[in-house]
């Protein structure tokens, strides 16, 4: 509901809301404008002086005006001829002239009415609905992304557009709540649909008749400062039955022009202030750094409109055309799926496609549309979940645990789950996990127990591709081809060797970095701008399917550099351990900002075994400014796998690595990582008690062992991983 709340009135209103932002943005210039151009009183001058000095210079005088931005200005007539000026009131003389500006008038008529008077004002008023509607969806959702308002400003992850989407609504958002709820109130005060609150006085039926009383005599205009000043207009010459009308800050008087009695006073009402504040708030008069820092929240507008135009238009791309989808009524095998940007939608189609091979008749539907009652034939279903933001149902799921909720009973065909996730994320998996819980609490039978894919991985999707066949009955292959990026040749320029003498062939192989074209380098794509612990695909040859390894260097090093051990019977591992330097190889560049090394002066620990030492030098060798670097790495033996250890050295003598701890599985005193934190278990739980960020990479195993290790450690505490990763302290790159 909510998103569908932000898209809509985001693609229907775009057009009209970037004229509102962009028009508005433009007029925000000019109260600064103004209140640096115009002279300004000085301090406890009176409004009778400054009369007093402007009748001087301006004799037909008729009316004086105080701006909000201090400005003030004369309207007189000067033998029979209008004039309009700006006034120092200093001297009472014009310094400029105080006609409207017309490109501030035309700025103006577009953002209140199109030109189009009170059919154009209805359009923008519905434009700021519009806005409004965008800004508060926008803020639960980028709540829920984020998992609250203490992770407002988290790090963000995913597809850049989406990542620039959220960064600038993090900051404009805000702004653009308060001028679009100021926008309406100001429309509808336009077109009398707030109340009243007239504060004009009754004027007395008698007045005095008299006039000519000196100015500086009238004792009203000599008790106000000008800093109150809104507007003085002087009586029509000849006619004694009229007042100056004063208006001031507080309300509006009427002056006898022949006595200075004070005629008859009015406050200014509740309602006028509230209505001015809001007046002030939208526009900037009175307000004119207000007004400027809500015109630059207002540039936002475009980008984030091109922004989320462009995820929208990824998300319909990104969801296949399924072929042979079968009726549900008809299908034996329904595929319900759940995504949020769309990849997992192309892993359902590849499902389709094998098991339609096999003779099944497939429905593919979004689990938002589960529907027990028409799978009529239906012997097994198969759900694929992606998992949103901190744990919720992604975009096509909507709804979906609600329907099995109140259902009666379980459906009868056997069910399935397969989750997809990113490990480095808190809540991995985690809907697809309350589906499985779900089904288990409803009674539902089980085909198979639950099963992730991490980071899109062909590999896992293959694995439990072959646990369904044989779950099925049938030899089932899941050769799934994700659509690559824009591919790379990368030529190999140096390699150094390690592991042999423990069968653990290891190598550390630096590729040349390609020159970006001009516009990767504008756009950032390709290898125009990287960081360790990014990733990079390498496709090897006779195969579609990347594989995915750590970088190990940033783009300021000069080079690209991974950490590879050989597999056997890996084919890219096998490829790449075979590469001399020369030979090439075709790869991609993936972002992976949720293993950073953030900024700040936190101490890092930094944890790894065998290849996952890659990013972890990257960060060291990254660390000129030398903030605390504590890492804890773990090898089979020193005199064959010790990655790095000729850099290692360097960089604790420049001061970018404060300590070293290593664990060694087959020396004299074999153990690992997990048991060098627990020897050090004071150290380790002073360094997390007082902010340190823990990054862990390396294999499943040794990660699940570090966060038992770090859990028995931190129990004193009262800290754990998992809050250490709810608070974005606790990353992982696991493979």
């Amino acid at each position: 509901m909510i998103r569908s709340l932000h898209r809509w009135p985001g693609l229907l209103a775009l057009v009209l809301v970037t004229v509102l932002a962009l028009s508005g943005a433009a007029l925000s210039v000019f109260p600064a404008a103004e209140r640096l151009a115009a002279p300004q009183a000085e301090a406890g001058l009176s409004v009778a002086t400054l009369a007093v000095r402007i009748k001087a210079a301006y004799p037909g005088v008729e009316q004086i005006r105080r701006a909000p931005s201090g400005r003030i200005m004369a309207y007189a007539f000067e033998d029979g001829t209008p004039t309009a000026a700006v006034i120092d009131p200093a001297t009472g003389q014009g310094v400029a002239s105080a006609d409207p500006n017309r490109a501030e008038r035309w700025l103006t008529n577009l953002h209140r009415a199109l030109f189009l008077g009170d059919g154009g004002r209805i359009v923008m008023a519905a434009g700021a609905a519009a806005m409004l509607v965008l800004a508060l969806s926008g803020v639960a959702l980028a709540l829920r992304r984020a998992g609250g308002w203490r992770r407002w400003f988290a790090p963000q992850r995913g597809p850049l557009a989406g990542r620039l989407h959220v960064e600038i609504a993090r900051m404009a958002v805000f702004g653009l709540l308060l001028s679009s709820a100021t926008a309406l109130w100001m429309a509808a005060s336009t077109f009398d649909l707030l109340p009243g609150g007239s504060a004009a006085p009754t004027l007395p039926a008698e007045v005095s008749g008299r006039t000519g009383a000196a100015l500086i005599d009238l004792a009203m205009l000599g008790d106000t400062p000008v800093s109150e000043l809104r507007e003085l207009s002087f009586p029509y010459p000849g006619d004694a039955t009229d007042v100056f009308t004063l208006k001031t800050d507080r309300g509006t008087a009427y002056l006898d022009q022949g006595t200075g009695a004070l005629l008859a006073w009015a406050e200014l009402t509740a309602w006028q202030r509230v209505s001015e504040t809001v007046s002030m708030l939208h526009t900037g008069q009175g307000a004119a750094t207000l007004g400027l820092v809500l015109g630059l929240m207002a540039l936002g507008v475009p980008a984030m409109g091109a922004t989320g135009v462009w995820t929208w238009w990824r998300e319909r791309r990104g969801r296949p055309r399924i072929r042979g989808n079968r009726p549900a009524g008809e299908a034996t095998t329904i595929l319900l799926v759940g995504s949020e940007g769309g990849s997992t939608w192309g892993f359902a189609a590849t499902l389709h496609a094998a098991l339609a091979g096999h003779g099944q008749r497939v429905h593919v539907a979004p689990m938002s549309g589960f529907a027990p009652d028409r799978y009529r034939r239906a012997e097994r279903i198969i759900v694929l979940a992606a998992t949103y933001g901190t744990g919720t149902a992604p975009a096509s799921a909507r709804g979906f645990l609600d329907r099995l909720a109140a259902l009666d009973r379980a459906p009868g065909a056997a069910l399935a789950v397969l989750g997809f996730g990113d490990r480095s994320f808190p809540a991995y998996c985690a809907f697809a996990q309350d589906v499985a819980a779900a089904a288990v609490a409803k009674g539902w039978p089980v085909l198979l127990p639950l099963d992730t894919v991490d980071r899109q991985s062909p590999q896992d999707f293959a694995r439990w591709g072959r646990s369904l066949g044989q779950a099925l009955g049938i030899d089932l292959d899941l050769v799934h081809q994700p659509g690559l990026p824009a591919t790379e040749t990368l030529a190999l320029i140096s390699r150094r060797d390690y592991g042999a003498e423990v069968q653990a062939p290891t190598a550390i192989l630096r590729f040349a970095l390609p020159r970006p074209t001009l516009r990767q380098r504008l756009t950032g794509t390709g290898f125009a701008r990287f960081a360790a612990g990014d990733l990079i695909g390498i496709v090897p040859d006779g195969s579609a399917v990347p594989r995915l390894y750590s970088l190990a260097s940033a783009r300021r090093d000069g080079f690209i550099e991974i950490v590879v051990r050989k597999h056997p019977g890996g084919l890219c591992s096998g490829q790449l351990a075979a590469l001399e330097p020369g030979d090439t190889v075709t790869a991609f560049l993936r972002r992976n900002p949720g293993f950073r090394p953030g900024r700040g002066r936190a101490p890092l620990l930094l944890i790894g075994a065998g290849t996952g030492i890659g990013p972890l030098a990257g960060f060291v060798r990254a660390n000129a400014r030398r903030r605390p670097i504590h890492l804890y790495f773990g090898m089979r033996h020193p005199e064959s796998d010790f990655l790095y250890a000729e850099e290692i050295p360097a960089w604790q003598d420049e001061g970018r690595l404060a300590r070293l701890v290593t664990a060694v599985s087959r020396g004299a005193r074999p153990h690992y990582v997990q048991e060098a934190l627990q020897r050090d278990a004071a150290e380790v739980a002073r360094l997390i008690r007082d902010g340190a960020r823990v990054m862990v990479c390396g294999g499943r195993g040794m990660a699940a062992g570090v966060a038992d290790a770090l859990a028995e450690i931190l129990a004193p505490t009262g800290l754990t991983p998992a809050l250490l990763k709810a608070e974005g302290r606790y990353v992982e790159d696991v493979y």
